[in-house]
């Protein structure tokens, strides 16, 4: 597969500088033909799922020493932050109805069911084959990217640090009591990443005046699950944003004070894009 083939962007700094990635694997917004050909629902419609600009967010942390990986792959077609094993019968002719969470349940399997609002994406399910070729040209390349970073960061840093970055409905937000948060960090209830790793995570978002909230309504999902390994110092926390701080939810388009958002944000990635490096430049040792 050549370079403008993968379903994913991998951007590496002149110099890594501590094992930190940031990645996205919900922000890709290319539709191809034959997807387009399978659905009813207008490209509008199908964007309501995407985690919209949030690789434009993540980028700088390139120019402060981390590695970026965003996908170029609509949420729509494969969810990169869901197993291979997370089939909806629904979706996918011939799967055994066993034993399936809530979000497949709720038509959000790695091959979705439904956009937001419930809409239906397939008017039909689809042959296995079908769902098995999606897989294989989308999920598996950004997952052997991904565990291919980590890999290389645990061999040159001792650690790897992955910030995986969502956004997140400004109405996922209305049933929480008080004043909502801005941000949620998920870390599995502290089983995806180490304390340090999280409270760094939170003190970015804070030093930029932003509420931050753990674990509530999202403590992370599959990928969290898949790669957090504290115990052999490689920490995964997901962090969702709410999309209305920086976008226009309804139309998909940036609100006129997006710079002013990007840039409070270019100042948080570069924070933790040294993560466990101390001002002197030397690696803090991990536990």
């Amino acid at each position: 597969m050549s370079q403008p083939d993968l379903p994913y962007v991998l951007t590496r700094p002149d110099s890594w500088q501590s094992g930190v990635i940031f990645a996205s694997p919900h922000s890709g917004c290319e539709y191809p033909e034959w997807f387009l050909a399978e659905t009813t629902l207008p490209i509008p419609v199908l964007r309501s799922s995407e985690d919209a600009f949030i690789d434009r967010l993540i980028a700088p942390a390139v120019a402060s020493g981390a590695v970026t990986l965003a996908s170029r792959v609509p949420r729509c077609i494969v969810d990169l932050n869901r197993g291979t094993d997370e089939i909806d019968p629904l979706v996918v002719r011939g799967v055994p109805r066993h034993p399936l969470n809530q979000r497949t349940l709720a038509g959000l399997g790695v091959i979705p069911r439904v956009v937001s609002q419930g809409r239906v994406i397939h008017d039909r399910p689809m042959e296995r084959a079908a769902a098995e070729r999606r897989i294989e040209m989308c999920w598996r390349p950004y997952h052997q990217a991904l565990s291919g970073l980590i890999a290389e960061a645990r061999a040159r840093f001792g650690q790897a640090i992955l910030i995986d970055m969502h956004s997140m409905p400004h109405d996922a937000l209305s049933h929480l009591q008080g004043t909502p948060p801005d941000m949620v960090l998920g870390n599995r209830h502290g089983l995806s990443a180490a304390a340090r790793i999280s409270d760094a995570v939170c003190a970015a978002v804070e030093g930029e005046g932003w509420r931050i909230r753990r674990n509530s309504p999202f403590s992370g999902a599959y990928i969290c699950a898949a790669y957090g390994r504290p115990a052999q110092n490689v920490h995964v926390v997901q962090l969702e944003i709410d999309r209305s701080l920086y976008m226009e939810e309804a139309s998909i388009t940036l609100r006129p004070d997006f710079p002013k958002f990007a840039d409070r944000m270019a100042r948080v990635v570069a924070r933790l894009a040294t993560l466990d490096i101390d001002r002197s430049g030397e690696r803090i040792a991990a536990e």
